[in-house]
């Protein structure tokens, strides 16, 4: 069917029969599986509580990132004590964890964890539950556990703030969505022959078409993404994120999923675009595991230093990349101490060496990490 006899994919004759260039894509899937080999090949050079770390470090910026997406903003030292929780990785004092941040691990977590098992409808009920644990998505009610109903018109899908939305594209009704989710569920759970790392970019693209649920589509669309690409990797630990790189791109992202609805069911444009955008999540996790060994020599470095538990708390912070600059205000609000309090700890790790103070005096007067000397 030419693309004039339809406004969306799933609307012609041959849906879904998705059509790609395997030889154009070869190149792009090199480029991939080099970057994932370089980043694993360090990984195996250091020791697994490092491991641990990274992998803590890439989930927690994966569930923080996947809401973004969404517009919706998760408090990240919760997010990352509700994931140490689970792993049983000791990350000191821990930062209370709200039932929606919990609700967001539990299905990246069992994504990857349990990335074996079958995706089923009760699989996919059970993370859209763990989504919406209040049944609600904002203040508007709405079907948790259960296929949307179109009640209230057509599924849409749009992007940008309410009062100035774009809409992107429009999903196919509600009455085809059961008959459609269990023709994808087939397929995921089946040997269909393509390479590993297409299969992912194909999943996570027929099921935003599809979009079966009032919302968290985009969240569990890039769940089922990190399931295939778990699979592909042959382990339950992830050291990148995806969906960090898509809230980068995010611009680039919806307008390549608008191109790709309103075009033909050749999607070699789609997964070159999520191809390159994997390789370079691969590439920043590197970065990441910098700030991982960076943050261990620091810590290797001052194991005889003695601290309080304020001290260690915000140095951590700033470890993990703390926003803006550090002041004597900012500690003592971070610490719950008064601001005498902070100014003798800040003084405390001035003289041992591990912080130094800003050029700027006075009421301007920041603090930063000072890198301890190579070993």
């Amino acid at each position: 069917m030419n693309r004039g006899d339809y406004a969306y994919i799933w609307q012609a004759d041959d849906w879904p029969a998705w059509r790609f260039d395997l030889g154009a894509l070869a190149g792009l899937l090199a480029e991939v599986s080099r970057a994932q080999g370089l980043l694993m090949g360090r990984l195996a050079d250091v020791g697994m509580a490092l491991r641990d770390q990274a992998s803590l470090s890439a989930l927690t910026e994966d569930v923080v990132k996947t809401s973004e997406i969404e517009g919706e903003r998760l408090d990240a030292e919760s997010v990352r004590s509700s994931i140490a929780r689970r792993l049983g990785v000791d990350i000191g004092a821990v930062a209370p964890v709200d039932r929606h941040v919990e609700g967001v691990v539990e299905m990246v977590l069992d994504a990857t964890a349990n990335r074996d098992d079958p995706m089923t409808r009760e699989r996919l009920f059970g993370w859209h539950a763990a989504l919406f644990p209040t049944g609600y998505s904002g203040l508007g009610r709405i079907t948790v556990g259960g296929w949307r109903d179109d009640a209230s018109g057509p599924m849409q899908v749009v992007s940008g703030p309410v009062g100035r939305q774009r809409v992107h594209f429009e999903a196919p009704p509600a009455a085809y969505i059961e008959s459609e989710v269990d023709r994808f569920l087939g397929w995921i759970n089946g040997e269909t022959g393509e390479p590993s790392l297409i299969k992912a970019g194909l999943a996570h693209l027929w099921f935003v078409t599809l979009h079966p649920f009032d919302d968290g589509n985009g969240r569990i669309a890039r769940a089922i993404g990190d399931l295939l690409l778990a699979r592909a990797d042959g382990s339950p630990q992830r050291f990148y994120s995806l969906s960090a790189q898509i809230q980068r791109e995010r611009k680039a992202y919806y307008g390549i999923l608008e191109r790709t609805q309103k075009g033909t069911l050749d999607v070699t444009e789609w997964l070159a675009w999520f191809l390159d955008t994997l390789r370079r999540a691969v590439d920043q996790a590197q970065h990441a595991l910098d700030a991982v060994l960076a943050k261990a020599r620091f810590w290797q470095h001052f194991a005889g230093t003695p601290m309080n538990p304020r001290q260690v708390k915000l140095l951590n912070r700033l470890l993990d990349g703390f926003e803006g600059k550090l002041t004597t205000s900012k500690w003592a609000a971070i610490a719950k101490c008064s601001p005498d309090t902070a100014l003798r700890d800040i003084n405390e790790l001035l003289a041992h060496g591990a912080l130094r103070k800003s050029e700027a005096g006075g009421r301007s007067t920041s603090y930063a990490l000072n890198d301890p000397p190579a070993a």
